[in-house]
């Protein structure tokens, strides 16, 4: 399909286009150039396969997709939807991680395949067309690449992967080629997630050994001297300037810089968020506060300011969070917005059953035990909110869901805008210090944009109320 639809989509009007350039001098902001957005809730179904990653390009007009295959599909936005305008194969596996760069234009990509691409805009000689050309980057990994992400001044970037190894890749212009550098020491298991102080030398991953680290990624002759932090002063390549652990052991999923860069926030496959203040090297953090969700596992998480952050993930829904080092953490409120799902569009139904398969008797198998039981009882997504003192009365069921206010029918659809776990959340619009939108991909196919401003706080019950213990 060359072309997809959204008439029930509202339009964004783009006030603001920056100019791009084909390298990006040092002396420039680090932060993405502001964008003024008319912004209502978007909801583009461009793909019914998994969506394993997006990244928009600076003015939103254009985003790279990848649907769960070796392919990277580039859309562009025009007033009769989404045309797809670019396939880009180059990758030979599962493409796991991709980004754009705002200012220099240039996607980077990685795959299971264990290398990465820059793909670098240009024009055909013979055809006068656009063509996206790949630059290979040998990763030297013996295991699949999980997470790529540009650093701030787009001069390096780094790629998490599965070879318990972060490659920090910069370019060598002797050379004309990608050059990777690599962080071994403690990691011990399989990196997920990945990203970038604001300084553009100190890298933050989270891995499967149930640790968030904060690394420095100084290379010499690319990287100028960061001035002192909280994270330290001197940060020769591979240092590691924090550890901080997921209160239950679980698997970290996600990590994200605030915007200044003194704090640290990760979510973990033990339902929980953690947010770290620390104070100087090798000295207990100013403040650690967790937490404990009742809800399914988050997997992405995002600053939006100082004093708010975005995560989402199994629960398939993008939950705001508010707070600060010394009050602590607490959930705020819902990105979806109630009566926001009424006009999502339907996928196709799955395919016929192959003749002779039943079904497994009703009174046995996984969804009887009693882990799953507490499984659903902790699913947040299906749920009709129930209301509480000073909300405004009883909810009427046939216009409430448990958040993004789809009609509750029986069919089979969950009551939030994304109908599977969304896997991706990334800054839309704004600046770095206050990020006025997100985006988000998922399981269902789903590219979705909200306000961070707006939302509904009929929360499911067992979400109320949630807040953080401060641990130190």
């Amino acid at each position: 399909m060359s072309m997809l639809t959204n008439s029930h989509v509202a339009r964004v009007s783009l006030t603001h286009t920056p100019s791009l350039s084909s390298r990006l001098d040092h002396s420039e902001l680090t932060a993405s150039p502001p964008l003024t957005l008319a912004m209502t809730l978007q909801v583009h179904q461009l793909s019914y396969s998994p969506l394993s990653a997006h990244a928009f390009n600076s003015d939103r007009s254009k985003v790279a997709v990848s649907p769960n295959t070796n392919e990277i599909i580039i859309y562009a936005q025009t007033p009769a939807g989404w045309v797809l305008e670019h396939t880009l194969v180059e990758h030979d596996k599962v493409v796991t991680s991709l980004d754009w760069a705002p200012h220099t234009n240039r996607i980077v990509s990685c795959s299971q395949d264990r290398n990465a691409y820059v793909w670098s805009l240009s024009t055909d000689a013979a055809t006068r067309a656009p063509v996206w050309k790949p630059t290979l980057v040998l990763l030297r990994l013996n295991r699949g690449a999980t997470a790529v992400r540009w650093s701030p001044r787009e001069d390096k970037f780094a790629v998490a992967s599965s070879a318990r190894t972060i490659s920090v890749c910069s370019f060598e212009e002797d050379n004309d080629w990608w050059v990777a550098k690599h962080i071994k020491r403690p990691l011990r298991s399989t990196v997920s997630t990945i990203d970038w102080h604001p300084n553009n030398v100190l890298l933050a991953a989270g891995s499967a050994d149930t640790y968030a680290r904060v690394f420095s990624a100084y290379i010499k002759g690319v990287d100028s001297k960061p001035p002192p932090s909280v994270w330290g002063e001197r940060l020769p390549f591979g240092t590691v300037c924090g550890e901080f652990t997921t209160p239950n052991a679980g698997w970290v999923h996600g990590v994200s810089f605030s915007p200044n860069g003194d704090a640290l926030a990760f979510v973990g496959h033990d339902a929980s968020l953690t947010v770290v203040y620390p104070s100087a090297p090798e000295a207990p953090p100013h403040a650690v506060h967790v937490v404990r969700l009742p809800s399914l596992p988050y997997v992405s998480v995002l600053f939006t300011s100082e004093t708010s952050l975005v995560a989402a993930g199994h629960d398939c829904q993008p939950i705001l969070f508010e707070g600060g080092r010394e009050q602590g953490w607490r959930l705020a409120r819902s990105l979806d917005a109630v009566g926001a799902a009424a006009s999502k569009p339907k996928p196709p139904p799955p395919p016929p059953k192959a003749a002779g398969l039943a079904s497994a008797p009703s009174g046995v198998g996984r969804l009887n035990n009693e882990a799953f039981a507490r499984f659903r009882e902790a699913d947040s997504r299906g749920k009709s909110p129930v209301p509480t003192p000073g909300e405004g009365g009883a909810f009427a069921p046939t216009s409430l869901g448990a958040v993004a206010g789809a009609s509750i029918a029986d069919d089979g659809e969950l009551h939030t805008t994304h109908q599977n776990t969304i896997t991706n959340v990334r800054p839309y619009s704004g600046t770095r210090e206050a990020v006025t939108a997100v985006s988000t991909s998922g399981v269902d196919g789903r590219l979705c944009v909200f306000d961070t401003s707006k939302g509904s706080t009929a929360i499911a019950p067992i979400l109320r109320g949630v807040a953080s213990l401060r641990i130190q």
